[in-house]
């Protein structure tokens, strides 16, 4: 009965991959399909990226950020294909949990890069985890001891701590202020780099489109040129025939 309903399992699994596929499949129409090379460097720039990922619940800024980065290294992906693609690498590696790791790399070559992201975000939550429960111990034996001294210098106390932390939540905050502020900035250059490259480009086809039409002028005048002295060598022609013509019959 285990294995049937773990074979059941399986196929439920199975077939989402599937769905997932054909999504993919789907959006490949809409997109030019991604290389190896370009997952790999999406990859690459979102692991560096992930802290601030797990950090910030608006991301989208951190998506223009990773779509920037990735013109940078020349491949031309918006924000919303890098997350469309983040989220899709996501969901097959996710699917290969009850499978084969052998067999599942031979079909998802980007298997290592996602596992490597998630064992680094593991590892740093357990990090994360001892040193706020040691925040915790601390915080509360200090309570306990300000309780146990004198009132009013435990009062003191507790409005010194209290005014530390209001110090230190506003630092906090203006910490995120001037990130956020640092990335509209570099949504900002982005976005105007993308300006000068459309005006360049626009320039120089009006400057081919300039250059087009002196070509087409000059050939024009040359042959109307060309023209004309052919209608003038007719026209002496037949004068000369003409002249020719009427001194023989005098």
């Amino acid at each position: 009965m285990e294995n049937c309903d773990r074979r059941a399992f399986l196929h439920r699994r199975t077939n989402r991959i599937g769905v997932n596929a054909e999504a993919e499949a789907a959006a490949a129409d809409r997109f030019p399909a991604w290389s190896v090379p370009e997952t790999k460097e999406l990859l690459a720039i979102r692991e560096a990226l992930d802290r601030r990922f797990s950090e910030m619940k608006q991301n989208r800024m951190l998506w223009i950020s990773v779509a920037g980065k990735m013109k940078a290294k020349g491949f031309n992906r918006n924000d919303e294909q890098c997350k469309c693609k983040w989220k899709n690498l996501v969901t097959r590696y996710k699917g290969c949990e009850t499978m084969d790791p052998k067999a599942f790399k031979q079909q998802f070559p980007f298997y290592d890069d996602l596992h490597a992201i998630f064992t680094a975000r593991m590892q740093k939550n357990w990090w994360i985890e001892p040193e706020n429960r040691a925040k915790d111990s601390k915080r509360k034996a200090t309570i306990e001891r300000l309780s146990s001294e004198d009132p009013k210098r435990g009062k003191r106390r507790r409005e010194e701590d209290e005014r530390s932390n209001l110090k230190e939540i506003m630092k906090g905050f203006v910490e995120r202020e001037k990130e956020m502020e640092r990335q509209w900035r570099e949504a900002f250059r982005v976005r105007e780099e993308e300006r000068r490259l459309k005006e360049k480009e626009w320039r120089m086809k009006m400057e081919g489109l300039e250059r087009e039409k002196m070509m087409t002028w000059i050939m024009w005048r040359e042959k109307d040129a060309e023209r004309r002295e052919r209608e003038e060598a007719r026209a002496l022609n037949t004068h000369a025939f003409i002249s020719a013509l009427l001194r023989s019959f005098t």
